[in-house]
């Protein structure tokens, strides 16, 4: 299959180009760097250097590439999260809506007829279960910034699944871990749990759904070989809050153990909630190689 993969070179995206290619696909990646362009072309994908928000550019390499399937991995995630920045992903989140609206429209226009996107699955309302499902209602009404990141995703979602003509396939993925990630040795948030900065949140009822950065490369490869267009979760089979997950990451970080802390209840290591990946492993037939956080924390930081 022809394949056009915006966001060839971020945390998804370099484990993916390699799958891909793997799995017998031809490659047409698209980066903002000439040298990482070299890099894609020496590992056998054809590379093109632009930014999403040039859409005429966008859409004139899309149709020289004349893909059978688009895949949107772009994202422009701030260095640290800062939580008390109302305008921590407003860059971020217009990747998610103006930057898909090109790509979509470009499938259009070029007669490709599958769109897989990323979306996120820690966004569900903080209500009722802990573990939801794609049909769960999202946090629409969640305080700054995360609530321009709920609207972004809505735009997205409905964008990507609704839109005539293309069979759209939305991956909302778990919590990242591995390569180039805030969790990853050189990342901002692996940087404060070495340095004793994250406490371990006493009482915290909050769910995290987590997820290795080559088992969320490999579902996209899944959702573009297979699958009917819809929504679905994209984390590991072990949802788990945050006092059990953080000692483990920590001790693959080789950092001390954290100190426990209370902490207020609108954290959202109160409120997160996880997600099943039922739908992704009957549909899709995928299965995350790290059924958990317990031996991929280990595993990536070996």
């Amino acid at each position: 299959m022809r394949v056009f993969l915006a966001g060839a070179t971020g945390v998804i995206g370099s484990p993916l180009v390699p799958q891909l290619i793997k799995a017998g696909h031809e490659v047409t990646a698209m980066t903002r760097s000439v040298l990482r362009a070299r890099q894609l072309e020496a590992l056998g994908a054809y590379p093109v250097v632009c930014d999403v928000f040039d859409a005429d550019v966008v859409r004139a390499a899309i149709a020289d590439a004349s893909p059978d399937a688009i895949i949107h991995q772009l994202t422009s995630l701030p260095p640290r999260l800062d939580w008390s920045n109302p305008h921590l992903f407003d860059h971020h989140n217009r990747v998610r809506t103006e930057g898909a609206r090109i790509l979509v429209d470009a499938a259009l226009a070029t007669g490709a007829t599958r769109v897989v996107a990323q979306s996120i699955a820690f966004v569900y309302a903080p209500a009722g279960d802990l573990v939801k499902d794609e049909d769960a209602a999202l946090f629409t009404d969640a305080p700054p910034p995360l609530g321009g990141t709920v609207a972004a995703v809505v735009e997205l979602e409905q964008l990507v699944t609704g839109t005539a003509g293309v069979e759209g396939l939305v991956l909302r993925y778990g919590m990242l871990y591995g390569p180039g990630t805030y969790h990853d040795r050189l990342g901002s948030t692996a940087a404060d749990i070495i340095a004793a900065r994250v406490p371990l949140a006493a009482g915290a009822t909050g769910m995290y759904s987590w997820l290795h950065v080559a088992d969320a490369a490999s579902a996209a490869v899944a959702a573009l070989e297979r699958g009917s267009p819809g929504i679905y979760n994209v984390v590991d089979d072990e949802p788990a809050p945050q006092p059990e997950w953080l000692p483990v990451l920590a001790q693959a970080l080789g950092a001390d153990p954290p100190v426990a802390a209370e902490i207020p209840p609108e954290s959202p290591d109160m409120w997160l909630r996880g997600a099943s990946n039922a739908k992704a492993k009957r549909e899709l037939g995928w299965r995350p190689r790290y059924a958990s956080w317990r031996e991929g924390f280990a595993a990536s930081l070996a």
